[in-house]
């Protein structure tokens, strides 16, 4: 569970990487570690957060979601380059799969054709060209027309739950400033850190 403190702290950044005209201020940079201990990053956009921890979403047979179920352990980074001298916002835990319902919910929500884009799409696997793709697309209109479009088996979503949270925030001079909190059972514990 994330405290009061860290997540007022976090959503008062996120509104201002909002107002500040961030193009994309909930997008951040996931690692992850497959089981060889190979890391990958990507971005991807945060869907929610609240006391529980942070919540995103993806074709769980992809790369990253084969990474996730081998080890579940991540890091999250934000940098929101409008604020002040920028700010970042890093996050690490571990993940845990939300439950379908979760993920039904999210899903009804996104655009359709975002949806029909989970369908046609076989993430991380490799594709012949482009025309393949394209037709995958228009195979799915055509099997959702009329209708609603349904979550794919595959597609879910994570709840990341932090054990470790910093805010790093900007200075000239490189004279930054660095929050750590870290949790010890239930309990959080912030420390000032050199820049």
């Amino acid at each position: 569970m994330l405290s009061t403190d860290i997540l007022a702290t976090f959503r008062g950044l996120l509104e201002e990487a909002r107002a500040s005209g961030d193009p994309e201020p909930t997008a951040m940079n996931l690692a992850t570690a497959d089981v060889d201990g190979r890391i990958s990053s990507r971005i991807v956009l945060l869907k929610g957060v609240d006391e529980r921890g942070l919540r995103f979403f993806t074709n769980t047979e992809s790369a990253k979601g084969e990474q996730l179920k081998a080890h579940p352990q991540v890091a999250l980074t934000f940098h929101w380059k409008h604020i002040a001298h920028g700010v970042q916002v890093r996050f690490e835990g571990g993940t845990s799969r939300l439950l379908p319902e979760d993920a039904d919910a999210y899903f009804a929500t996104r655009a359709r054709g975002s949806q029909i884009g989970a369908w046609a799409s076989a993430q991380s696997q490799t594709l012949p060209d482009r025309d393949t793709f394209e037709q995958r697309v228009a195979k799915y209109e055509a099997e959702f027309e009329g209708r609603d479009v349904t979550r794919p088996p595959y597609w879910g979503g994570y709840l990341m739950q932090p054990n470790m949270v910093e805010f790093w925030y900007g200075a000239e001079f490189r004279l930054h400033e660095r929050v750590r909190w870290d949790r010890f059972g239930e309990t959080w514990r912030s420390r000032l850190l050199y820049p």
